[in-house]
């Protein structure tokens, strides 16, 4: 079964054919089932995550802890795979899942919750005693940090505006994240030093532009250098010192020793990394050329669109991954997929075909992403559709709904951020 639920329907030409089975198999590598096989198994007693084993007889207790969007998923598999040899386990995540022998607890993202702080202060407590006989398994996926935290010294109300001053402040994310991690008892290696001595392997699928594991969730089970200081360092850069109002005892250093991260394994299990790999494979079936851009492009929808658009020189496929912003100035209805697919539908030649999709189906809308094209603009033409209106507007959605553009996938529990993909015949 397709997860394009339009397919047919953006089926119209043999170009667009090559575009959607594309996205077909780009989506198809990150579904957590057939990430999970390609991963993680189990021959006897010896499980294997990618090239590291751990022999199950050797534990007396075995536990699964889980947070993020699709970890239940992810924790579910794990679950299965194990059987009675699990313990017990904890997941939080914003999409319910049945288990066994897992607690369950309906998080919030993106806002943090008292659920949230509950659900990791239960886990903080349960697992404060572990010895070198316990594994746990650690499922980290995008949205993590939200889900999985506990404010070091101040109240949650504290946490959540000071966040909320982060963002509004111009902040990049990795500033955000040094300063989250120094206000938190689990983010910056906290969660290692709270499962010390116990054998930790965290499989992590990544959300973040570059794969840092260090930022992926504020990096719970990862050894840290960052300080208080780069902390409050980075509030006096924005002049945020007096209006968050937190003394230095608010703020925790992170683990530093060695110890404490002896016995973690961190592995990145999912990225975008695996979509572009996925890609080239089925455009080498197809027997197209294949150009790998990037991994990491950012900038905005404007920018991200010409910048791929001018350097598909030649023919075949050009297939990038990352995530462009959008600067909301009008009142429509979008997506930074979508958004950046107007841009490049006013740059692209008729022998051009361009698509950018959010990897988890949802971009920021019911509509996953678009595809830009000739037909695209033989439509709106004949509709009178300007497409700088759209854009003024931040109206993509409308406009790729009256041009039948847009993909449907429905929500889709694996997140990789986004890729584009450009076609020249």
């Amino acid at each position: 079964m397709a997860i394009i639920n339009n397919y047919n329907e953006l089926n119209i030409s043999p170009e667009r054919k090559v575009i959607i089975d594309l996205v077909e198999a780009g989506l198809e590598s990150i579904q957590p089932q057939n990430v999970f096989q390609k991963n993680v198994r189990l021959d006897g007693n010896i499980l294997s995550i990618q090239n590291q084993t751990y022999n199950l007889d050797e534990y007396s207790n075995i536990y699964i802890l889980g947070f993020g969007k699709g970890s239940a998923g992810n924790a579910k598999l794990l679950e299965n795979l194990l059987g009675e040899r699990l313990t017990e386990g904890y997941v939080i995540d914003t999409s319910e899942e049945k288990f066994s022998k897992i607690q369950f607890t309906l998080g919030t993202h993106p806002v943090i919750s008292q659920e949230n702080v509950d659900f990791t202060l239960e886990v903080m407590d349960k697992f404060s005693g572990l010895t070198e006989k316990d594994l746990v398994l650690v499922v980290v996926c995008g949205g993590g940090s939200a889900m999985f935290e506990h404010p070091h010294s101040i109240t949650l109300a504290q946490k959540i505006n000071a966040e909320k001053l982060l963002l509004k402040s111009g902040a990049d994310i990795t500033e955000m994240n040094i300063v989250r991690q120094h206000l938190s008892d689990v983010k910056g290696g906290g969660l290692a030093q709270i499962l010390y001595p116990a054998k930790v392997a965290t499989l992590i699928y990544s959300d973040v532009i570059g794969n840092d594991m260090v930022f992926i969730a504020s990096g719970p089970t990862v050894k840290n250098e960052n300080t208080i200081d780069d902390a409050i360092a980075i509030l006096n850069k924005y002049n945020l010192t007096e209006e968050i109002g937190l003394p230095r005892e608010a703020f925790r250093e992170n683990p530093k020793d060695d110890k404490y991260f002896k016995n973690v394994t961190n592995t990145i299990i999912l990225s975008n990394l695996t979509v572009l790999d996925a890609l080239e494979e089925k455009a080498q079936k197809l027997n197209i050329d294949c150009k790998r851009y990037s991994d990491r492009i950012q900038g905005s929808a404007h920018e991200v669109a010409q910048e791929l658009v001018n350097n598909a020189t030649e023919k075949g496929l050009l297939i990038a991954a990352g995530e462009a912003t959008v600067e909301v100035k009008g009142d429509g209805k979008g997506g930074r997929n979508q958004e950046t697919a107007l841009e490049a539908l006013k740059i692209i030649d008729d022998n051009t075909f361009f698509v950018s999709i959010g990897s988890d189906g949802w971009d920021f809308t019911d509509a996953a992403g678009a595809i830009a094209d000739k037909d695209v603009r033989q439509k709106a033409q004949e509709q009178n559709l300007g497409i700088d209106k759209y854009l003024q507007n931040n109206d993509s959605y409308n406009f790729f709904a009256k041009v039948d553009s847009q993909i449907m996938t429905g929500r889709l529990p694996s997140n990789v951020a986004d890729f584009m993909i450009v076609l020249k015949i």
